[in-house]
């Protein structure tokens, strides 16, 4: 398991880079989503009666960042559609 960890962290590596900044929005839908998998599937694994405690620690870990990843991609795209809704004009 900690060989495809580092492998996927090789690869969203090099993926996340190579990225045009035109991309970025939708490249932070599939993360938010991306992310929503993995927290699904840590709290599935939490589910099982008999968890090492390192195993714990590690699920723990992944849904904590996993929610950061998503609660921050939620603010993020909020602040970008404020800044396309017009803005009040004051009257005279």
């Amino acid at each position: 398991m900690f060989s495809i960890l580092i492998l996927s962290c090789f690869i969203g590596y090099l993926a996340v880079w190579q990225v045009t900044p035109l991309l970025h929005a939708p490249l932070m839908s599939v993360t938010n989503a991306i992310s929503g998998i993995v927290i699904l599937g840590a709290l599935d694994l939490l589910a099982e009666a008999t968890i090492p405690p390192h195993s714990l620690i590690l699920l723990l870990a992944a849904v904590f960042f996993s929610s950061v990843n998503i609660f921050g991609g939620f603010y993020i795209s909020g602040r970008m559609l404020k800044m396309f809704k017009p803005k009040d004009k004051k009257h005279d």
